[in-house]
């Protein structure tokens, strides 16, 4: 299959397509449908082209005794981790609410299905595609059903080794040929020591037939623009309204100023890439023809004269000659008319010459 997939409705990923940038608002709304609202809109105001949540069926993704554990850090939202959650986590009829307001903004709408149950519920609610975190990366029966279910899928890649990421493919692509996979370091926030952006051209080299991606943990966005610069076509980042909220991703979240940045930085990125063709191209003509050298005549050259290379020199000449990366091509070739001495040497009187060679 080409690098490139229809990821959602009319955007393809890939090849010379956009970086498609995805808004992870996880559960940095606080358990209030309001203020998720508010960050889909931000989102979409910033240039993300999605709003991404986190979607779990807690008896599904938890044991009880997991729920039931103590949870008494400054970030918790209950007395147990179940009773956290719980306080995060919306409800099939309040994600049916929150689709539509992006439907309304403009903003694709998705969440990571973080089991299999959660999945199931997305698949209802006919997300653009699936997000697989990086906890159920290696969760092969997860991702066989995942896949199976024929939406385009990003895989992160967080606590994995190149050895389980091979797996990772061969399995999702046995059933699913539409994937992307994202370099990613889960740790939050994350030093730039532990991000390894040169994976990213270990999975190029891996798995060229699909495209990769990035997801960040890190501060800023520097380094996210260095993943794209590097050939990165999703980026995910987690976003928030406030880093000092309640919460431990809103650390290494964006707030929108930075959303706003890294979606500029971005597209100024991509314009700067180009084609990857080395031509001279318009934009240079002004001072190619203000600074470029031509052959000239270092000694007066009578017609009919056998060219030498001591009877040549590059100068900066007007009218502009020959090319000097054509100069040794003049040798041993015979000039029509007479050339002065520091006159330009142009293709019209040199014989058996062709036209000037493009730069």
């Amino acid at each position: 299959m080409p690098l490139k997939f229809e990821l959602c409705p009319d955007r393809m990923i890939g090849g010379n397509h956009p970086c498609f940038i995805i808004a992870e608002i996880g559960q940095n709304h606080q358990g209030d449908i309001e203020i998720a609202k508010k960050m889909i809109k931000m989102a979409k105001d910033c240039g993300a082209d999605c709003a991404k949540f986190q979607k779990s069926e807690l008896e599904h993704k938890f044991n009880k005794q997991a729920l039931e554990r103590p949870y008494s850090t400054k970030q918790s939202w209950g007395k147990t981790y179940g009773d956290h959650k719980r306080h995060l986590e919306f409800s099939h009829e309040q994600y049916r609410e929150l689709q539509k307001h992006a439907k309304e903004v403009g903003i694709y709408f998705t969440a990571s299905g973080m089991d299999e149950m959660a999945v199931e519920f997305l698949h209802e609610l006919e997300v653009p595609f699936f997000k697989v975190g990086s906890g159920d990366t290696n969760n092969f029966p997860y991702l066989e059903k995942t896949a199976k279910k024929g939406r385009p899928m990003v895989v992160s890649s967080g606590m994995q080794s190149m050895e389980t990421m091979r797996r990772v493919y061969k399995t999702v692509k046995e059933h699913n040929q539409n994937f992307a996979i994202l370099q990613c370091t889960s740790a939050y926030p994350l030093e730039a020591e532990d991000v390894n952006l040169r994976v990213i051209a270990e999975y190029q080299k891996e798995f060229p037939d699909i495209p990769i991606g990035y997801s960040g943990h890190e501060s800023g966005i520097d380094i996210s623009v260095a993943a794209v610069a590097l050939g990165a076509k999703i980026i995910e980042r987690h976003v928030t309204l406030d880093k000092t909220w309640k919460g431990s991703d809103h650390e290494a979240s964006l707030e929108p100023s930075e959303l706003t940045e890294l979606v500029r930085a971005i597209r100024l990125v991509e314009r700067a890439l180009g084609s990857g063709v080395k031509q001279m191209l318009p934009c240079e003509k002004q001072c190619h023809d203000k600074l470029g050298k031509s052959v000239v005549a270092k000694v007066k050259i009578p017609s009919g004269t056998i060219l030498t290379l001591d009877m040549l020199t590059v100068k900066v000449a007007e009218p502009m000659g020959v090319a000097p990366e054509d100069i040794y091509q003049l040798v041993g070739k015979k000039v029509t008319e007479d050339v002065k001495e520091d006159e330009s040497v142009v293709p019209g009187v040199v014989d058996n010459y062709g036209k000037r060679a493009k730069c």
